[in-house]
């Protein structure tokens, strides 16, 4: 199915004045909007690979006839954030973007023949009077005019930007797929229509479980798909399964187990359909059903009410969240187990702003050094020996997270769907096993995937939590995969659930920053059960990501040099953490 995805607008603006001011000024400022254009389509990629596209306006914009030009030409190529450039002084509130949903950016050039650090600070000052919150870029060093190259310092800024202004575009008008209602009395499964509406710009839908079986009893789903997906679990998962850990009382026979293979492949398939919709039905005469909901992520709430009696989600929530399956690979979809809605938001975030899978993962212990060596009677090395936290999960998590993918000198990585290979499929897929759900916590069976996550990839763990009065924050931790000795790894692991995945996590700490002063305090300062975790350090993109949203970010390991947000950011005072918060209630809700 071809996506459509928003572009990004770059507005030339230049100085107004006719007879040899403007003139000598066109070429340059159109040179500078074609670098920016350049910079982000050869550095950023939508969600299938296509490079972030760019529209330039038809001309430089020096009076607002040639802004409202610009901006019905954006309206029509479908642009979601716009990036002004200029090297000169220009009339700011009439060469502005006045769009209220567009994130915006501006670019003064740093030179001295013009004054376009003028121009910057003009109408960034002009955004903020407005109540238009917009980042503004400013070269450290001073560039001759005629060196039209862009700086390292300010390409940062402006891909950083693109990066999650693109985000946050992608997100607009798509929809979240509650799958059942909440589960098991957590809280991120109570889904706030508000917080999707007025922060992200989603709408919010909702289907009962009994669709799915629906669709199951009465055939809703594309035979011959079931079939070629039946024919690669029959090579690539069952000969993975994993030991029966069942009492015996509970142990399902050959016949049973197959019956739940076929059953959670088509649940896997229904739920995609479900989200996304499929023409193939309406070439089965199921038109409605080929619409879906437009979901760009969903949440199964699965506990209790299924899984008491029918096979759990674990299969279909796994491997929709990983880059490929019997189709090959593609991009990796977001759905949330337990229905948590705002982890599954989490993951979104992760995902748009590396375009790979993303973990889903309980937040379950913390291991200090000492009480590793009481255990188990060793003590953890490398970075594992600052203590880790073990992040763990039912079997419903991304196998691409196993680490079994490598670049070319060998260490664990992920990928971008389009550059995983054929071998990194098979190597993911030889690096995880089916167990048997425990029938204990799933009555109805069903098989968990089970892997151990290779220790040396960098990650970024986060989670959006809802505060009565305050609104949502996100809080977030830059660290690493560890890895541990194979018996460490053993006699920990059978003291939980032996059949499920574990990823060894620790951050990178900072002394300056209480909630990092060590592994316990991170641990200590986690808001929900649930985390997201994300390939890449990846903390500076999600708190620009999170300044577009007026989402304030509670909790950080990131260097203060690294941040970037909004101009008006700086008018709430000289504390960055105290700045977020007002400047974020200050100007509410990006939709509202």
């Amino acid at each position: 199915m071809n996506k459509t995805y928003p572009k990004i607008g770059i507005r030339p603006a230049i100085d107004g004045r006719q007879g040899g001011i403007r003139e000598s000024l066109e070429n340059k400022t159109m040179a500078l909007a074609k670098a920016v254009a350049e910079l982000i389509s050869t550095h950023l990629r939508n969600g299938d690979g296509t490079p972030v596209d760019c529209v330039i306006a038809d001309t430089t914009i020096g009076r607002v006839a040639e802004a409202a030009a610009c901006a019905e030409k954006f309206e029509r190529e479908g642009v979601g954030a716009t990036i002004t450039v200029t090297s000169c002084w220009c009339y700011g509130s009439e060469t502005m973007d006045m769009n209220p949903y567009y994130p915006k950016a501006v670019w003064g050039f740093n030179g001295t023949e013009r004054p376009g650090a003028v121009y910057l600070a003009a109408v960034l000052a002009a955004y903020n009077q407005k109540g238009l919150p917009t980042f503004g870029i400013y070269g450290h060093d001073v560039q001759e005019v005629s060196d039209n190259t862009i700086p390292d310092d300010v390409a940062e800024k402006i891909l950083r930007f693109a990066k999650a202004a693109q985000a946050v575009a992608t997100m607009r008008g798509k929809s979240y797929l509650s799958m059942g209602g909440p589960c098991m009395g957590i809280a991120g499964s109570m889904v706030d229509p508000d917080f999707f509406q007025d922060y992200l710009g989603i709408r919010n839908e909702y289907v009962d479980l009994v669709e799915i079986l629906r669709r199951v009893d009465e055939g809703i789903y594309d035979p011959k798909e079931y079939k070629k997906a039946m024919d690669w679990v029959e090579k690539y998962c069952k000969p993975q399964e994993g030991h029966d850990y069942n009492l015996p009382e509970k142990v399902k026979n050959r016949e049973e187990k197959d019956h739940d293979w076929a059953f959670t492949v088509k649940n896997m398939i229904i739920i995609r359909d479900l989200m996304e919709g499929n023409p193939r039905l309406e070439e089965l005469g199921w038109k409605e059903e080929a619409l879906g909901h437009n979901a760009i992520l969903g949440g199964v709430q699965g506990q209790r009410q299924w899984t008491d009696y029918l096979p759990n989600f674990d299969f279909p929530e796994a491997m929709l969240c990983t880059s490929f399956d019997w189709n090959g690979t593609r991009e990796a979809r977001i759905l949330s187990t337990e229905n948590d809605s705002l982890n599954g938001v989490s993951m979104l975030f992760g995902h748009l702003l590396t375009n790979m899978g993303v973990m889903f993962s309980d937040v379950r212990t913390y291991w200090s050094p000492d009480a590793l060596q009481r255990v188990t009677g060793k003590t953890p090395e490398g970075l594992a020996g600052q203590g880790f936290v073990h992040l763990i999960n039912s079997g419903a998590t991304t196998l691409d997270a196993t680490g079994a993918m490598c670049d070319a000198d060998g260490t664990p990585v992920m990928k971008s769907y389009w550059e995983i290979t054929p071998d990194d499929v098979e190597a993911c897929l030889r690096a995880t096993n089916w167990y048997p759900a425990d029938r204990l916590y799933f009555r109805g069976g069903g098989f968990s995937s089970n892997f151990l996550t290779r220790g040396g990839m960098p990650m970024t763990m986060l989670r959006v939590n809802l505060i009565k009065g305050q609104g949502p924050v996100l809080q977030l931790a830059e660290g690493w995969t560890v890895d541990l000795d194979p018996e460490v790894f053993d006699i920990i692991n059978k003291r939980t659930d032996k059949t499920w995945p574990s990823t060894w996590f620790t951050p990178r700490l900072d002394s300056s920053k209480d909630a990092f002063r060590d592994v316990y305090s991170m641990m200590n300062n986690w808001g929900a059960n649930h985390g997201a975790i994300a390939y890449g350090h990846i903390g500076a993109d999600l708190i620009t990501l999170a300044s577009i949203l007026r989402i304030p970010v509670c909790m950080h390991n990131i260097p203060d040099e690294k941040i970037f947000r909004p101009s008006a950011w700086n008018a709430f005072g000289m504390d960055k953490e105290g700045q977020d918060y007002r400047a974020c209630k200050n100007f509410g809700p990006l939709y509202k």
